[in-house]
């Protein structure tokens, strides 16, 4: 009898590029430190806990470094002769650009953090600050990783890996209802839009035999006429639970009230990094893995952007200025408007010839938006220090009490509305509104200037509210560095690329993957 070798171990083991996996694992490990190094610091010590997790994201951040010099992939099937690779990590030059928006989105985030629960803190609504900064920094890891995912499998667990600590991040803080409700429907709404998209993974894979997004791109264009309408329904089904996280509607509604119950700083982190999550998502699967079903997903996404800037701009213009944390709904409410124009160039990629260059508008806007968003979170938690409730009319006087506050706060109000001097802004609605006039969707271009219109009107009575004289006087208190250095950041970021707008267009037309 002739003895069968067996199998040599260093063929069973996969190698691993830590490098190209560097950015999330960095951002995870920091987080288990935090977690550990919490059971051993006393109350005095803990603030030190947010300062190591600054670093930890800025080391993330810098990782991404010696990933510029090309594409790399690990985590991949060997492959036959003449087969296709596929992996499930690849870090190219979208998943770099999603991965810094992300990591940078939640550095700001972070030193909005050491601000607010240092003011928190001695007080009944204090905040847990190990689990705090534990949260933060897995669901930072989660939302680094899907843009690098390759497989649906992939995509879907680090959806949920960003998505999971998110819901505690809402709900944590102690004693207060709003918080809980908040994370409740956050929760429950978001479970059941997990479950939609699970169903549509499952139809893909029963249809195509693979998750990798490659191979899956290969095989729909084989399906069998049988399982034709299956194929489609798994194509619409798996982007729900995205387009969830992009607040698009219909699937908006947990958002103003998610926003107004969650500490400020992890609104502002559900509003840029949440929205980085889903739209790195949304392109994946469609502009990856389901090219060959773009008669499906592209009008269902012209509809969906169409809807959302409607829905989200009129419901932020009917914002009441003397209503309780106005100014945070309007926010949300502006989000979801947003969120529309971010679509509008995905869908048009559907209909475009150049597919790559529509992508790139959407990722140039998001890069504009995320610093500009964030940057107004910052001066809202600055005046949420004394004045709690957080109304629009809570900004009257602010230029005469803190007139570099007040002008800041104008310029990202201005950049939002795409109005001089916030050039930026401009010339990233000018790259959406492009691509969906060079697609031929010319209808959606005219919803999309109706819309920006409107975004016009509240944008600017929140900004002309800025330098209205104040009812009384206006209390003043030291600015703490860490929230003047995300005020600054965000500030110097749209200041430079306001100065160079036509860097916007260049990116908008680079190839990224």
């Amino acid at each position: 009898m002739t003895a069968v070798a067996a199998p040599s171990v260093a063929s069973l083991v996969q190698s691993v590029d830590w490098l190209a996996i560097a950015p999330p694992t960095i951002a995870a490990v920091v987080g288990l430190v935090v977690l550990v190094a919490d059971l051993f610091l006393g109350e005095r010590r803990k603030a030190l806990l947010g300062w190591v997790s600054v670093a930890g994201l800025a080391a993330a951040a810098l990782a991404l470094l010696p990933l510029l010099d090309g594409d790399r992939s690990t985590f991949c099937l060997k492959t036959l002769k003449g087969e296709q690779a596929a992996c499930s990590y690849t870090a190219d030059h979208f998943t770099l650009v999603i991965q810094f928006l992300v990591l940078a989105g939640a550095l700001l985030t972070a030193l909005l953090s050491i601000t607010g629960i240092k003011d928190a803190k001695n007080t009944p609504r204090a905040l847990p600050e190990g689990e705090f900064w534990f949260l933060l920094l897995s669901s930072a890891a989660g939302a680094a990783l899907l843009p690098a995912s390759r497989d649906l499998a992939t995509l879907v667990v680090a959806l949920e890996v960003a998505s999971l600590p998110a819901f505690a991040l809402v709900g944590i803080k102690r004693d207060d209802r709003r918080s809980s409700e908040a994370a409740l429907k956050f929760f429950l709404s978001s479970v059941t839009a997990t479950a939609v998209t699970l169903l549509g993974v499952s139809f893909i894979y029963a249809t195509t035999g693979t998750l990798h997004l490659t191979r899956i791109a290969t095989a729909l264009t084989q399906v069998d006429g049988q399982f034709h309408t299956l194929a489609q329904a798994g194509v619409a089904l798996t982007l729900v639970g995205f387009a969830f996280k992009t607040a698009a509607a219909p699937f908006h509604f947990w958002v103003p009230d998610t926003y107004v119950g969650a500490p400020l700083p992890i609104a502002a982190y559900l509003s840029v990094i949440g929205k980085a999550v889903g739209f790195s998502g949304i392109i994946l699967v469609t502009v990856v893995a389901f090219p060959s079903y773009a008669d499906v997903w592209g009008p269902a996404l012209a509809a969906l952007a169409a809807l959302t800037m409607t829905v989200g701009n009129v419901a932020a213009l009917r914002q009441q200025a003397t209503r309780a944390y106005s100014a945070v709904r309007l926010l949300a409410w502006s989000s979801v408007g947003q969120a529309g124009y971010l679509l509008v160039p995905i869908a048009a990629a559907a209909y475009s010839k150049d597919a790559d260059k529509a992508i790139g508008s959407t990722v140039a806007y998001a890069l504009m938006y995320a610093a500009v968003n964030l940057g107004a979170f910052a001066v809202a938690a600055l005046v949420a220090r004394t004045k709690p409730l957080n109304r629009i009319s809570d900004y009257r006087g602010l230029y005469r009490s803190r007139p570099l506050a007040a002008l800041v706060l104008g310029f990202f109000l201005l950049c939002l509305a795409g109005l001089p001097p916030g050039i930026i802004g401009l010339f990233a609605k000018v790259t959406v509104f492009s691509a969906a006039v060079d697609a031929g969707l010319g209808w959606l271009a005219v919803v999309m200037a109706v819309n920006v219109v409107i975004a016009l009107y509240y944008y600017l009575q929140w900004t002309a509210t800025l330098f209205r004289p104040a009812e009384g006087e206006q209390a003043v208190q030291r600015i703490p560095a860490p929230l003047t250095a995300a005020i600054g950041l965000t500030a110097v970021i749209g200041v430079g690329l306001s100065g160079a707008p036509q860097m916007v267009l260049r990116f908008a037309s680079t190839g990224l993957f």
